[in-house]
């Protein structure tokens, strides 16, 4: 699995389609069986509870794309810090267990962990 992480906008999607994926096979927010996930940040912020049940599906995934979410100002709502906090530790999970991990930045990837095929 390829975990790509980075802010919004850092072309993160972009990335993952130079490596040979569509649009059409990459899921927004949802678990199906396409091999790209997107925005699992979002999956994360609805149940933070449930963050540790996501990490078998998103192992099963070719790619996991997810926002940093853990820089900038601290959240005043705690749902928003308790969010960001089980965001941050299942990237922190993921990427332990990924093949490779790429950070994002200003378009330009980083290889932080392993190797690309290309």
């Amino acid at each position: 699995m390829i975990l790509i992480v980075g802010g919004e906008g850092a072309g993160k999607r972009t990335f993952a389609k130079s490596l040979g994926y569509r649009d059409e096979d990459m899921a927004d927010a949802c678990l199906d069986n396409l091999p790209v996930i997107f925005h699992v940040e979002r999956l994360v912020f609805d149940c933070p509870e449930k963050a540790d049940t996501l990490y078998d599906t998103l192992l099963a995934k070719e790619i996991v794309i997810c926002n940093e979410v853990g820089s900038g100002v601290i959240p005043i709502e705690r749902s928003e810090r308790l969010g960001r906090e089980a965001v941050g530790r299942l990237c922190v999970w993921l990427a332990s267990r990924a093949d490779t991990v790429v950070r994002m930045v200003c378009g330009i990837p980083s290889v932080i962990k392993g190797e690309l095929q290309i």
